[in-house]
């Protein structure tokens, strides 16, 4: 063991860099009580682990005494000097057989813990995080967010691991070793502590200037993290290639990465002079423990073999010091990672599931708007202002966007929603799956107000396909299966050839296996829309929602996809977000909403005659004569549409 002994030179450093960050910072008794909740599961193996840093830093003090005795032997000679000189060098031998072993067996626990509560930790964020509601991961910065599945878990364990560890071995280390010195000499123990703080002051100075060096470096890396996510991400590669920057990418990016070389420079010349200066002071108190335990030696007061006990118990009474001095900032680091991790599970779902929920039933078609009104949240209902780099969220509740909205689409009806840009459309249209809630009415299908719908059943019931629908980076049959775990490869093919998009799997080398790209990039927009639309067959929903699922596509791909989504409204109601207003002219009964409002509601023919706001959509686009009509006279009965706002024109 080195001079310092312990926690070690470079975690006392870890523990100054952190002080500055943490002045002034409270954890309420609160947090310690969950975070012992987290450590509940494993007390046996705490138990366990903390007896072994007991006995574990007994042996560091009893090894200096042995070292010392075997001096004496040697020095003070006799008929049984050899044969006492090898048993102590035996049980040396075993005390360090023993602490390896301990060492084995701290390290399994510390990993069995820390491992478990990383475990833990993360999958309860995770699985919270999952249950927010969309606006959450709208405003959220999803770096922010990755960041306390990571660098906030891994904190938040090492109370349990090294920071529980070390607190208990440096205390045990510390006791033993002062009292043992001070009972062999304390002349010697004095003089040895009197350059202590020569040490620890300055030390302290060097580790508040590498605060703000490392704080500057966790900048420029994260700028630097997020200029690679931006640009490595497909849309942003295509922009920098059509635009030609590529070599003022590289000279910003390259600008960045040389202050980072900087500050690492700076950094490791700050922590080497800490090093180096850390084993200056420990060598000197070593040499003034020679010179005077020496000189006291010679004089008779004791013998020689206490000089060399006494020096071997100074590296391990500095560690233990410098450590404990810092004891609050290792644990208060560890409970902010906590209290962070926390922050997070305390955010209220937007959506959760009433006790006493009953499932839609199978089938139900059914879909009743009854005085519905709705508000967006405030962020600092639905957000943390940690997670939107922010100093604080906004409070102030949004003005409603819906505003007494009733109507009912019965089994075998076609609904239109139509509207100028903001007026709801797609708010009404989300409030059907749950997305969000109402704030006053409620929205039923099935005759179900679905806030007390169980959510399996109501996921069950609507299927749901959008402009740009995703595919996350799996195989296609993993993409597919996310509608139907359990579906076969045949019926996966199935739904493929009724979307219009199984002759185009099939002639991929992998087939199934094909791994679709980061966002599904290696497929046009059509094709991945109609593996979309295969999705939502497999997964056969009674109730099918469409939102602008033909929006940016060219005329053949467009083609393709309505034949797909003519086979996907078969036998269902659907809620049609549609690009091509041509479907509307055929819906049972067109709803035109302005301001959060239905101000006009009937068949296409009543509105033209009308003159209102439908009467201007129908001649600036549907008196176009030779007006294409996709996928309209495909279109079973009930089916809502609802139309974007591209469709409005001055």
């Amino acid at each position: 063991m080195g001079p310092m002994g312990g926690m070690g030179g470079w975690e006392t450093l870890r523990a100054m860099r952190r002080e500055g960050d943490l002045a002034g910072r409270k954890i309420g008794r609160e947090t310690a009580r969950r975070v012992m909740a987290f450590a509940r599961p494993y007390r046996r193996d705490i138990v366990v682990f903390l007896l072994s840093v007991v006995v574990a830093a007994g042996i560091g003090v009893a090894t200096p005494l042995l070292a010392g005795r075997v001096v004496n032997e040697i020095t003070g000679g006799g008929p049984g000097a050899a044969s006492a000189v090898i048993r102590t060098a035996l049980f040396i031998g075993g005390l360090a057989v023993a602490d390896a072993l301990l060492s084995l067996v701290q390290r399994w626990y510390s990993a069995r813990i820390g491992e478990g509560i990383i475990l833990d930790l993360r999958t309860r964020v995770y699985d919270h995080v999952q249950r927010m509601p969309l606006q959450f991961f709208t405003r959220t910065q999803t770096g922010a967010l990755v960041s306390r599945l990571n660098n906030d878990v891994l904190g938040a364990q090492r109370a349990f691991t090294s920071t529980l560890s070390g607190v208990v071995s440096n205390v045990i280390q510390l006791a033993l070793t002062a009292a043992v010195m001070f009972t062999l000499s304390w002349q010697v123990t004095a003089l040895s502590l009197v350059l202590l703080p020569v040490f620890v002051l300055p030390a302290r100075r060097i580790g508040r200037r590498l605060a703000d060096i490392t704080r500057e470096s966790y900048q420029l890396d994260a700028k630097m993290n997020a200029t690679m996510t931006e640009r490595f991400g497909v849309a942003g590669a295509l922009l920098v290639k059509l635009f030609g920057r590529p070599d003022v990418e590289a000279k910003r990016f390259g600008e960045r990465a040389t202050r980072v070389r900087d500050i690492g420079i700076e950094s490791a010349m700050y922590s080497r002079t800490f090093f180096v200066a850390m084993l200056l002071v420990a060598s000197l108190a070593q040499a003034l423990t020679y010179g005077l335990g020496g000189w006291l030696a010679v004089r008779g007061a004791f013998s020689a073999g206490t000089v060399v006990t006494l020096a071997l118990l100074l590296t391990r009474l500095y560690g233990p010091l410098t450590a404990l001095s810092n004891v609050r900032v290792d644990v208060m680091s560890a409970l902010v990672s906590f209290e962070r991790v926390f922050e997070v599970l305390d955010l209220k779902p937007g959506i959760s599931e009433k006790p006493d929920a009953r499932a839609i039933p199978r089938g139900a078609g059914r879909v009743e708007f009854r005085d519905v009104s709705f508000r967006y949240p405030s962020a600092a209902e639905v957000s943390l202002a940690s997670l939107e780099d922010v100093a604080a969220l906004d409070r102030t509740a949004s003005e409603p966007v819906l505003r007494g909205v009733s109507f009912t689409v019965e089994p075998g009806q076609m609904v239109a929603l139509v509207g100028p840009s903001g007026a709801g459309k797609s708010t009404i249209a989300m409030l059907v799956p749950r997305v969000y809630d109402v704030t006053d009415g409620s929205v039923l299908v099935g005759d179900v107000d679905v806030r007390g719908a169980t959510l399996e059943s109501l996921r069950d019931t609507i299927g749901v396909v959008t402009q740009d629908s995703h595919l996350f980076h799996e195989t296609i049959a993993e993409n597919l299966r996310y509608a139907r775990p359990d579906a076969t490869d045949e019926e996966l093919w199935t739904a493929l050839e009724r979307a219009q998009v199984g002759h185009l799997i099939r002639d991929l080398p992998d087939g199934l296996d094909t791994v679709v790209g980061e966002r599904g990039y290696r497929f046009s927009g059509g094709e991945k829309q109609r593996i979309a639309i295969a999705r939502l067959l497999l997964k056969a929903p009674s109730v099918v929602i469409l939102d602008e699922a033909t929006a940016h596509l060219d005329s053949e791909s467009e083609a393709a996809v309505q034949q797909a989504l003519a086979a996907a409204l078969t036998g269902r109601t659907a809620l049609v977000i549609a690009h091509r207003l041509s479907t509307v002219r055929d819906a049972d009964q067109i709803l035109v909403v302005d301001g959060g409002r239905i101000v006009e509601r009937g068949t296409h023919d009543e509105l033209v005659a009308a003159g209102g706001l439908y009467a201007e959509l129908y001649r600036t686009q549907f008196a176009v004569a030779g007006s294409p009509r996709p996928f309209a006279e495909e279109l079973p009965p009930g089916a809502i549409v609802t139309v974007p706002d591209d469709e409005f024109v001055d």
